[in-house]
């Protein structure tokens, strides 16, 4: 066929054949657990693999049929696509706190492949401009492109780099006891940058009034999902920092991740189980002591940590007169939800090399004026899409071809709030209907012309589609509003120090990326917190392992 409906037939709605972990079964879990970790996302792995490495015997419950979460791969219609991994930063060497955070809890097996030099093209209307690896080469580009703004440029450069050195203290400030960690705070306001946690568009508007300019410097927003005049600069800055030397793709998609993790907690007789379905977390005399599963079975451990995000920890798998009585249902007052998004997964029958498919990511965005585009949008839905981003998975894997001779895959990612699906979120997932249907159908086509505007030659070469909305977010991730970076990343999310490993719920724990950054990489490094936080003394050699090196 060529160009398929946007929702598949009935035989290609049969679940992925890439279903990494053990299937869960009551007689299947192996006696007691030294630890329990409720989500297999990044973050949940990572806690769970460090804790391996000191000893722990982890249990690993993820609801979806395979492990991962937003790492997670699937396979349709003789494709693969995977679902939240469009690239890495810092992959280029192994001196990197990312690279070495990997290589530690995957053995060194997960192996990774660059993508272009020019790894994000940011599209402003008709206009373009090639963000490119490595720090002089960054520099150049811009100040050929701005010769103007040469100062401005040297300066944002030396403001990334004052706050990824202010953000170390910052990290270790969530890891200490509260009083310690209050302190350190006091400390660390008086010498961080001032500029550390103010908006982003209000700081770059200091060093240069050149919107243009701006926009192109914000063009990776997405990779947060606040636009430049909300987010925090302190994110701004880590992901424009994280891409500076490139991006990078893991070798065999997204599911190595997961696959190469688990073998690392089972080392201690772990297991990372699928279909398993946390019903509550269990509690006696105010303490976490284990699980209480779908089917009933309570698993029974001195230390529990929740990857599921916080509103869901708090809202979903704790009595609510819990979280009233300890003070979190008023703390997450203080937080929201992040963007929630469109996914249109692309198959064609030939390769990406025959393709001429890069190895870049696009940002097409109509104009340099991204809240106003966005505002639009949200007042019509049929107004210009306000931000669309391209990646080219099998252009960037290089063994895909191996694995899918003749295949290629692209994804398209675009804004969709909770809202404008959340209608039909009672009915089942692959029934909902045909008003669905035709939403979708439309965003389809809509996002389809945005990729053969920048690729014409594509047009007509399209094999298979479809799309997923918010409604599968929340469906395969839990998440309740179908936000994809677990909690905004404005200024007001990162003065608040309760996010952080330790919850005031003896023996219940938080990680992930809600108690640091967004992104593979900001949830590692809070998994990784979190086993820190529990192994204390213990895990000083680990602690010192991966953030020294």
């Amino acid at each position: 066929m060529t160009e398929a409906v946007a929702t598949p037939k009935k035989s290609g709605l049969t679940p992925s054949t890439i279903r990494i972990g053990k299937r869960y079964r009551a007689n299947r879990l192996n006696g007691d657990y030294d630890a329990i970790v409720i989500g297999s996302g990044i973050g949940g792995l990572t806690a769970a693999a460090c804790l391996s490495h000191l000893g722990y015997k982890v249990a690993v419950f993820e609801q979806h049929y395979t492990a991962g979460g937003f790492t997670h791969s699937y396979c349709r219609n003789g494709y693969e696509w995977d679902v939240g991994v469009h690239y890495i930063g810092d992959m280029g060497v192994k001196t990197t706190l990312a690279r070495r955070l990997f290589d530690f809890i995957t053995d060194e097996q997960l192996q990774w492949a660059a993508l272009d030099d020019c790894y994000d093209r940011i599209f402003l209307g008709e206009d373009h401009f090639d963000l490119v690896a490595g720090r002089d080469n960054f520099r150049n580009n811009l100040i050929q492109r701005f010769p103007q703004e040469k100062a401005a440029i040297d300066e944002y450069l030396v403001r990334l780099n004052k706050v990824a050195s202010a953000m170390q203290a910052f990290t270790v400030e969530r890891m200490l006891p509260k009083k310690v960690a209050k302190f350190t705070k006091l400390v660390r306001d008086r010498v961080q940058p001032e500029y550390f946690n103010r908006p982003t568009r209000q700081v770059l508007e200091e060093l240069t009034s050149n919107q243009t300019l701006i926009a192109y410097l914000t063009g990776q927003w997405g990779d947060n999902g606040m636009m430049p005049a909300e987010s925090s600069f302190m994110i701004h800055a880590l992901i424009a920092k994280h891409y500076m030397y490139g991006g990078y793709y893991p070798v065999g998609g997204a599911s190595r991740m997961a696959e190469t993790i688990i073998p690392q907690i089972q080392k201690t007789g772990g297991e990372v189980f699928t279909y398993a379905a946390v019903e509550r977390i269990l509690l006696e005399n105010g303490k976490a002591v284990g699980v209480a599963m779908k089917d009933g079975t309570e698993v029974r451990s001195p230390i529990v940590i929740s990857n599921a995000g916080v509103f869901n920890t708090f809202n979903r798998l704790l009595p609510k007169e819990v979280s009233d009585y300890t003070g979190y249902s008023q703390k997450l007052n203080t937080v929201k939800p992040s963007m929630a998004s469109l996914c249109l997964y692309i198959g064609i029958k030939d390769s990406a090399k025959n393709l001429n498919l890069p190895k870049t990511n696009f940002w097409i965005y109509p104009n340099e004026n991204y809240e106003q585009s966005i505002k639009s949008f949200l007042a019509d839905a049929n107004s210009d899409i306000p931000m669309v981003y391209i990646s080219f998975p099998s252009a960037k894997d290089p063994s895909f071809e191996a694995r899918y001779p003749n295949r290629s895959t692209i994804e398209i990612v675009a804004p969709c709030p909770w809202e404008w699906v959340e209608q039909w979120a009672d009915k089942p997932w692959g029934k909902r209907g045909a008003d669905y249907d035709a939403l979708k159908e439309d965003f389809s086509q809509r996002l389809l012309e945005k990729l053969y505007q920048k690729l014409p030659h594509l047009r007509g070469q399209i094999d298979y589609y479809e799309l997923s909305t918010p409604l599968s977010t929340e469906f395969f991730c839990w998440y309740q509003k179908g936000e994809i970076y677990g909690l905004d990343h404005d200024p007001k999310r990162f003065e608040q120090t309760w996010l952080r490993p330790k919850t005031d719920i003896e023996g219940l724990y938080l990680t992930g990326q809600d108690i640091l950054t967004c992104g593979v990489v900001g949830a590692m490094i809070g998994g990784a917190m979190t086993a820190i936080n529990i192994g204390g003394v213990k895990a000083l050699p680990l602690a010192k392992k991966i953030f020294v090196g």
